[in-house]
């Protein structure tokens, strides 16, 4: 068995209602998946995590260098790309790219052996992770304040017993809409979770993670920009909510450069862009070591949900109590077209949990005829 091609797929749908988070206004949903076909039929599936059009063209100048090789030889694949490809950046799309190729060779694997890519992990500590609710953006003409309470309520009503909001617009605007929010939603037990998408300076993020500590916010998700790790320093310092952020700390070593600086407190590596699997559970092992959380970010199709479901499988008991505090999975609510049709078996939440996918490989089957309706390149 060879890689015999690899090729990129970019999936768009324009949204009929755009939205917003502080620092991106979406008008449509795209998408790029990474298919790996072996010279005996056998095909594996990835994602990348970030602009599908940029992703395409670094997985098709990757997929050359892997033309006839042992799919199977995953790491050595992933160094040869990683060092072809570093003096153009160690971040960003050469690491989005290259996840996506990761995840592909991942899904063969498995394939491969007959069993789900989470055995070929060392095995599972869960079969079930809950999941939280992702939505609460500003919609373009309409009114957050009246608008996301009732969203989040609806979650409650779905199972969901936790969600995450979008902030980083304006400190007041954004202290009123989660007083709001939690007035709507005020059972102990529901964890709220805000996300800044890194609108604010220091400052502000300090002024609002102080306004707020009363409300039971459960993490305050990137609050200023993703480089800027002295201001995430300062923050753990001056206010009370713990920090969340690293889905564009790209690579092992940005994640390093975090903890070393004592910048965070609950790491969220996407595995469509901190560099696939094989990166990423040399990320878990320095978080583990460090002593950190980690709640992987997820925003994507099924492909990247069945992924993320794998490394939550995998994700050793922290701490290693009795009953231990399960990780959870990011589950976007907003209008994806896409998401679930492009799987023959959707992956949904059930009264707020998700089953971990038990096939071979990552578990999942591509539904062709969807990809190709949503396909544009």
């Amino acid at each position: 068995m060879r890689i015999r091609q690899i090729r990129a797929h970019v999936l768009r749908h324009e949204l009929d209602q755009p939205f917003q988070s502080a620092t991106s206004t979406f008008r449509e949903r795209q998408a790029c998946l990474v298919e790996v076909s072996c010279t005996d039929g056998t095909a594996g599936w990835g994602e990348c995590l970030g602009p599908a059009g940029p992703n395409a063209a670094v997985v098709e100048a990757m997929g050359e260098h892997l033309l006839g090789r042992d799919p199977l030889e995953i790491e050595p694949a992933w160094l040869t790309l990683y060092d072809r490809f570093r003096d153009q950046g160690q971040r960003g799309v050469v690491m989005t790219a290259l996840s996506g190729i990761d995840l592909a060779l991942w899904d063969i694997a498995g394939r491969n052996f007959g069993v789900p890519v989470h055995v070929l992990l060392g095995g599972a500590f869960r079969k079930r992770v809950p999941a939280y609710a992702t939505g609460g953006f500003r919609r373009l003409g309409g009114s957050r304040l009246t608008e996301l309470p009732a969203e989040v309520a609806s979650y409650v009503e779905e199972g969901f017993r936790a969600a995450k909001i979008k902030i980083g617009f304006d400190v007041h605007e954004d202290v009123e809409v989660i007083r709001r929010v939690r007035q709507a939603v005020a059972q102990a037990d529901f964890l709220l979770m805000i996300d800044a998408n890194h609108g604010y300076d220091t400052l502000e993020a300090a002024e609002l993670g102080n306004r707020v500590a009363a409300l039971g916010i459960h993490w305050f998700e990137e609050p200023v920009v993703p480089e800027n790790l002295r201001g995430y320093r300062t923050l753990r310092q001056r206010q009370p909510l713990p920090l969340a952020g690293g889905e564009t700390w790209h690579g092992r070593h940005a994640f390093a450069d975090a903890i070393s600086a004592d910048a965070i407190d609950i790491l969220q590596p996407n595995v469509c862009g901190c560099g696939g699997i094989t990166e990423m559970r040399k990320i878990v092992s320095l978080a583990e070591t460090a002593g950190i959380r980690v709640v992987p970010h997820v925003w994507g199709t099924g492909v990247q949900m069945a992924a993320a479901l794998h490394m939550l499988a995998v994700l050793p008991p922290h701490p290693p109590r009795h009953s231990p505090r399960l990780p959870l999975l990011e589950f976007d609510r907003t209008c994806n077209p896409f998401r679930q049709a492009i799987l023959e078996s959707p992956i949904e939440a059930v009264a707020g949990f998700v089953q971990v996918p038990e096939g071979p490989g990552l578990g999942i089957r591509v539904d062709r005829a969807a990809v190709e309706r949503f396909r544009v390149r």
